[in-house]
């Protein structure tokens, strides 16, 4: 066997060093031929006071054959091991290499361990390589080399520097942060660098077991489409707005709607983070991704979806400092401002983060209706919204700690944020041949402040487990005013009328207070390799009270009842990934705990105390199977149980009323698919994804809607099965890329086999976008991006009643986007401009109640990132 020996060697700018830097390297024998030959001069990077090997000798010197070194031809990814990267661990494992005659690794010893798993996984790898083997003269023979593995998390690596080959070196840096490697006791042995950057949250999220789809919002936050929009365009979502920015909005995933979909933001429920106006509200450019968790949903979230779940990750960084800022402008006085930053100091950990919005909105938008004419006769006419308007701000501020000994993170985060909307109409409007038949509102508003904090704790124990855990508290005050003693007209008119209240009868001044706390508790314990042991615990209490102003004695006021809801989620996985990590299955079980004590009015006029509490079991299991590096197929399924929300047990402190005798939902969630994931051939990169998905519910929470108002209850069983698929190109160069997806899905009331209402069967997408680099200068690029969404007919009401041509339905709908960007890199910052028209031919499009929604719209927005 020979022994290499180093004399310099410079590392090349690049994540990923797989080669011993050619011809960089000088190297002597040790084996027969050294022993006999004289010393030699060490050159740079030798190892202070190690033995000096013989220089290598060309061929006919004389006394030495020359020596070539192994070069590796044949390198396996290391797993990034999970405790670590859930952990923000990065580490550096050197270990000592022996390679055979025929370039096989017979040996893989730890010379400088890293722990936390990082040793077990280079070593798995390294034991995997093939290198050509090292040679001596024309003849194949074994040999040692040092080998060095860094793990690094996803992020901008920092400039590269000169990488040592052994101890003794300048100290320096490799292209990923990695530390020079160390000589070990002995005769020094060559090193190979590689740097080992583990696969971004995104792509591990996708081809984990979990039934999940990752949208990344770096166009989005260049664009002018907001949040509602962006999710639309993954396959099996659906979302319709009300109206303009700032309208309620109805969320629909697999056929499932409003809150059997649970909501949130960096794993706290949105609503108790402070975005309660709903999840196509959220300013996008505050998003830096979205996780779609179709009907079976992890533990760590510690929910009770029936559904499924959809999480917006904001920036988690905690390192280094960066400033972004967006704004945007556009038609019915659409203003739109973000602004956000964080500054890290490495050596002490600390750090801070702050963001913040502003949206403002007239929602002015034409509308077709039915008015009365000079005549006063009820006749078709073309009117403006005129009470609409919405305007919501909000920041949020984050301090803490990461990366320390005693804490991985410590973060304390404060936010609040103010929403107020004009109300045009109510829940349930009259419409005659898709124009509005109801009259409008002109002085009915509805509002909510929300502010809170939360305090966020993780940390790893002994390299196996690691403790995730938050608490927090949110407070909510809803204010809805109905005080006008007037019938408005679609001009704005006024007519006077002896009583008050637009919504009903009744004048309404009501203010509804919430109070939240909630923790999460997470443990995960890797008992061995492949395997991992999560447990987690999700305990909230809320508390409830109002006051109508109206109302002279409030001991008549049905607001004024304390009620209070608490709930709990428990549950454990077990994780496994055998056949190097092809197969990975998680198995789970979840226990459901739910109580409510409130007074109500009974119909005898008297008040009487509700004390309520239930308990359901839930269990599933995730199943992946990776065919190739590109291709795998998933399975999953889950029985799911909801619990009602405050919501829908108290009402909305609006036009909702409460229920508090409502029972948890259930489901039997199914999906199975496949998935080509970035195959990249001669032709460009290739994706595609076909999954079928079931769904049988039972027990649903329905609104069921009166005159004036509207109260939650349990009506029906139902299920919803269907297939939702995508595919996408780009094409080499990344100039031109092409997406398309559809979903088509049966979802029918499961006593009568009916085909439920106002429920879109059939819709998808496509996107194209062509990219021209280098416009005016390098690392500028000007983007054209068209999308067309469709949704095809369905039926307002229910499908079994009354002939075919006299039902009310929503006529398809095709609707293009075309958007205009111009996208300007410069060392640390990028600027981007773009011009974006919605809805680009006027085509009339509806909402879920088959109002009409804007037409025609045209946007500016402007977004700069430090």
């Amino acid at each position: 066997m020979i022994r290499l020996q180093p004399l310099r060697c410079a590392a090349l700018a690049g994540t990923l060093l797989l080669a011993p830097c050619g011809a960089l390297l000088a190297f002597a024998a040790d084996a027969r031929a050294s022993e006999e030959a004289p010393a030699g001069e060490v050159g740079e990077g030798a190892v202070p006071g190690a033995e000096a090997a013989p220089a290598a000798r060309a061929p006919g010197d004389g006394a030495a054959l020359a020596v070539r070194p192994p070069e590796l031809t044949g390198a396996v990814e290391a797993a990034y091991p999970q405790a670590a990267r859930e952990a923000g661990l990065e580490g550096s494992v050197v270990l000592r290499l022996t390679i055979d005659a025929e370039g096989r690794v017979t040996s893989a010893e730890i010379a400088e361990p890293a722990g936390h798993g990082f040793d077990e996984a280079a070593r798995q790898a390294a034991l995997r390589f093939r290198f050509t083997p090292a040679r001596r003269g024309d003849r194949s023979v074994a040999s040692r080399i040092l080998y060095r593995h860094d793990f690094r998390l996803p992020a901008p690596p920092p400039a590269a520097a000169p990488v040592a080959g052994v101890a003794g070196a300048a100290p320096a840096t490799g292209p990923a942060g990695a530390a020079p490697v160390a000589g070990a006791a002995g005769p020094a042995l060559p090193a190979i660098a590689v740097s080992v950057r583990g696969a971004s949250e995104a792509e591990r999220l996708r081809t984990s077991a979990q039934a999940v789809q990752v949208i990344e919002t770096v166009e989005a936050r260049r664009q002018a489409a907001d949040l509602g929009q962006v999710l639309a365009r993954a396959e099996g979502v659906s979302v319709r707005r009300l109206g303009g920015l700032g309208s309620d909005a109805r969320f629909s995933l697999n056929g499932l709607t409003d809150d059997r979909i649970r909501f949130f933001l960096d794993g706290v429920p949105l609503d108790l983070a402070g975005h309660s106006f709903g999840v196509a509200n959220v300013p996008v450019n505050l998003v830096e991704r979205a996780e779609i968790y179709r009907g079976v949903v992890p533990l760590r979230f510690g929910t009770d979806a029936l559904g499924g779940a959809v999480n917006l990750v904001t920036d988690q960084d905690t390192r280094g400092t960066a400033a972004s800022a967006s704004y945007q402008v556009g038609s019915f006085g659409t203003y739109r401002l973000t602004l956000s930053a964080r500054h890290a100091h490495g050596p002490s950990g600390l750090f801070a983060r702050a963001s913040g919005f502003v949206d403002r909105a007239r929602n002015d938008t034409p509308i077709d209706v039915m008015a009365y004419d000079e005549r006063g006769r009820l006749s078709p006419a073309r009117a403006r919204r005129f009470h609409d308007g919405y305007v919501a701000a909000g920041g949020a501020a984050e301090v803490g700690v990461a990366r320390r000994p005693w804490a991985d993170r410590l973060l304390l985060r404060a936010f609040f944020t103010s929403h107020d909307k004009e109300v045009q109409h109510g829940l349930l409007v009259d419409m005659l041949d898709g124009r509005v038949k109801s009259p409008p509102f002109g002085e009915v508003t509805f509002g909510r402040q929300t502010g809170g904090a939360l305090l966020r704790y993780a940390q790893p124990f002994s390299g196996r487990a690691r403790l995730d855990a938050l608490a927090g508290y949110s407070y909510a005050r809803t204010t809805f005013l109905d005080m006008a003693n007037c019938t408005y007209d679609w001009s704005g008119g006024c007519v006077e009328r002896p009583y008050r209240g637009e919504v009903g009868e009744d004048a309404n001044d009501q203010q509804v207070r919430q109070h939240t706390a909630f923790a999460r508790v997470n443990l995960a314990w890797h008992p061995a390799t492949e395997h991992l042991l999560r447990f987690g615990l999700s305990p909230s209490h809320v508390t409830r009270t109002g006051r109508n102003l109206v109302v002279a004695e409030p001991e008549k006021d049905p607001l004024t009842a304390e009620r209070a809801l608490w709930s709990g989620v428990a549950g454990v996985e077990y994780e496994v990934r055998p056949l190097e990590g092809r197969l990975a299955n998680i198995a789970f079980a979840k226990l459901y705990l739910h109580g409510v004590r409130t007074r109500e009015h009974l119909p005898s006029g008297r008040i009487g105390d509700v004390d309520r509490a239930t308990h359901r079991v839930g269990a599933g299991d995730s199943l992946r199977f990776r065919f190739t590096d590109a291709l795998y197929a998933k399975a999953s399924y889950e029985f799911a149980t909801r619990l009602p929300t405050p919501e829908e047990l108290f009402g909305d402190g609006g036009l909702i009323v409460w229920n508090v005798h409502l029972e948890p939902e259930a489901s039997h969630n199914v999906n199975l698919g496949v998935t080509l994931e970035r195959a990249e051939t001669g032709a460009g990169q290739l994706r595609f994804s076909a999954n079928g998905f079931g769904r049988f519910t039972e027990d649903l929470i329905t609104l069921r809607r009166h005159l004036g108002y509207s109260e939650y209850g349990n009506t029906l069983s139902a299920r919803s099965v269907g297939i939702e698929s995508t595919a996408g190109w780009t094409s080499p160069g990344d100039w031109l890329s092409v997406d398309g997806h559809v979903t088509w899905q049966d979802f029918r009331d499961g006593s009568t086999g009916v085909r439920i209402q106002n429920q879109p069967y059939l819709f998808g997408g496509v996107a194209a976008r062509a990219r021209w680099p280098e416009i005016a200068a390098r690392r500028d690029a000007l983007s054209l991006t068209w999308h067309a969404d469709y949704v095809h007919a369905f039926f307002v009401g229910p499908e079994g009643r009354g002939a075919a041509d006299s039902k009310a339905e929503i006529p398809s709908q095709l609707v293009h986007t075309l958007a205009l960007t111009y996208l300007v890199e410069r060392g640390g910052w990028t600027v981007s401009s773009t011009v974006e028209v919605q809805n680009l031919t006027d085509e009339k499009a509806f909402s879920f109640y088959g109002v009409q929604r804007p037409g025609r719209a045209a946007y500016a927005k402007l977004a700069l990132s430090l």
